[in-house]
This record gives structure tokens, sequence and C-alpha cells, in this order.
């Protein structure tokens, strides 16, 4: 005859009170938590942003792939395409360089009225983009109250897209110049280099990898931007319309599918400059921290 025995469950309770079991059971807990935050993140970023893109590619191919190059090799499509380019990719070099002098004054300068200033950097960020057109009309328009007349022109669209992008490269730059070790730079100094030998020796190859992230933010702004350059550029074909006004003009012929195929033009732009100089940016990061 077989005898059956219950475990006693205090006898059980020392195994499951081993630091084993118990590393086991925390791992597990943390494999549960991680697994739910990825699948609420994954989630989110396709109702947000994938499915979005998905609907933007099944519109510009619903014509097929000849409509598509027709859309996108247009004479009005080509013309939009090289003045968003070039204005863009001027401005973002402009605001490269004011963006890192403007971040250098409010980390290393003390100045009255540098919280104020401070918080002007972010005031693009929260003005709707239609305002600052107007604010644009308004001091460069035909009645300019300093005497410059910008309305119409590509100079104009190049103001209105460097006051909308400008702090992007700010803000990149501001919290990695706050980071940088003086003491590296006040070594430098005291081995007799000079001040523009310590910036480009020390400070510029830690600030790299920022100024790039912040440039390529500027121009993926920059190119499809509307809002502030709707009044001021006034959309004159082949001289200030950009290819956000162009696709407004598709989109009011009822040519959806164009106005598609411009749109994924300008993402892949995008997407492809924000990959690039982030892949720059790491190669930057990884090559200063083995020079350290």
């Amino acid at each position: 005859m077989t005898v059956t025995t219950t475990p006693d469950p205090e006898a059980i309770r020392p195994e499951l009170d081993e630091p084993g079991v118990q590393l086991a059971a925390g791992s597990f807990g943390r494999r549960g938590n991680s697994s739910l935050r990825v699948g609420v993140a994954t989630l989110w970023l396709s109702v947000i942003v994938l499915l979005p893109l998905a609907a933007i590619v099944w519109q510009a191919a619903g014509g097929g792939w000849r409509a598509f190059t027709e859309a996108v090799t247009s004479r009005a499509a080509l013309d939009s395409f090289q003045v968003t380019l070039t204005i863009s990719a001027g401005v973002t070099v402009v605001n490269l360089l004011f963006g890192l002098l403007i971040a250098w004054v409010l980390v290393r300068d003390d100045f009255p009225g540098k919280r104020l200033v401070d918080a002007i950097i972010d005031l693009p960020f929260a003005l709707p983009t239609i305002v600052a057109s107007l604010v644009m009309l308004a001091l460069y328009g035909k009645n300019s109250p300093v005497g410059l007349h910008l309305q119409h022109t590509a100079w104009g669209v190049a103001v209105a897209l460097a006051f909308v992008t400008l702090p992007f490269v700010v803000r990149a730059v501001q919290p990695v110049l706050l980071e940088i070790d003086r003491e590296t730079e006040e070594a430098a100094a005291s081995l007799g280099a000079s001040g523009r030998k310590v910036f480009t020796s020390v400070v510029l190859p830690a600030l790299l990898p920022a100024l790039l992230s912040g440039a390529g933010l500027a121009f993926s702004r920059a190119i499809g931007e509307f809002g502030s350059v709707v009044l001021i550029g006034g959309a004159v074909p082949g001289k200030t319309e950009v290819s956000s006004q162009w696709i407004r003009t598709l989109i009011e012929n009822d040519d959806r599918t164009g106005a598609a195929a411009i749109s994924i033009v300008l993402l892949l732009v995008s997407f492809v400059v924000l990959f690039v100089l982030r892949l720059v940016g790491a190669r930057a990061a990884r090559h200063e921290e083995r020079s350290k």
C-alpha cells in the first residue's frame, strides 16, 4: 500500500527564502515590468507615429509608381524642393553658429536679464507659427518700421525659418556645455594653449554630438515648416514657395496622391539627415570618450 504524505509548508519555506530564489523572483518582476513598459511604449508609438506614416505611404502608393514619380519630378515640385532645401540648409548653418554663441553666453556669462533671455529662447516653441508669420510681416513687410522689405523674398522665408528653428540648437548645446569640465580647459590654458586652441581642441569635440543633433532637428523642422512662412513668403513659384505650400496647393486641387508623394520625399530627406547626423555624432562621442 502506498502512503501519500503532504509536504510541510514550514519545511518548504526556507527553500523559498534562499537568496537565489528571491533573486529569480525579483528578476522575473523586473522583466515583467520591462515587458509591460516596452509594450505600452510600442503601442503608443504605433498609434501616434507609425500608423500615420503608414497611411501617408498607402495614399502615396494609391496612384502607382508612375503617378508617384510624376508628382515628385514635376517642375513645380522640383522648384519647391530647391527652394526648401537651399533655404533650410543655409538657415541651419546660421543657427548652428549663432545657436552655439547664444548657448555659450547663457552658460558662461553673467549679465542683467539673463533669465529673461533664457526664457525667450523657448518662445518660438510656444508661439503659434501663424503668429510668427504675422510678426515677420509686420516687421519686414511693405510698411516695415525698420526699413527692411523682405515680403515675398527668399530672405523673408529664411528669417522666418531661423526664428522657429533657433531653439533646437540652443537647447541641444546648453546642457552639454553645462556639464563640460572647466578644469580641463584651465589645464590646457595653463600649458600655454590659446583661447581658440582650448575651444577647438577641448570644448568643440565635446559639443559636436549635441551640435549635430540640434542641427538635424532644426533642418528637419525647417523643411516641413508652413505657418511661419505662409504670409511673409507669399508662395511665389520658384522663388519663395516651399514644399509645404506646394502640398497645400495640391490638396486644394484635390490631388491627394501627389500631396502624399511630396510628403514622402520630405519625410525621407528628414530621416536620412537625422540618421546621418546622429551616426556622425555617435562616432564623435565615442572618439571623445576614447581620447579621455
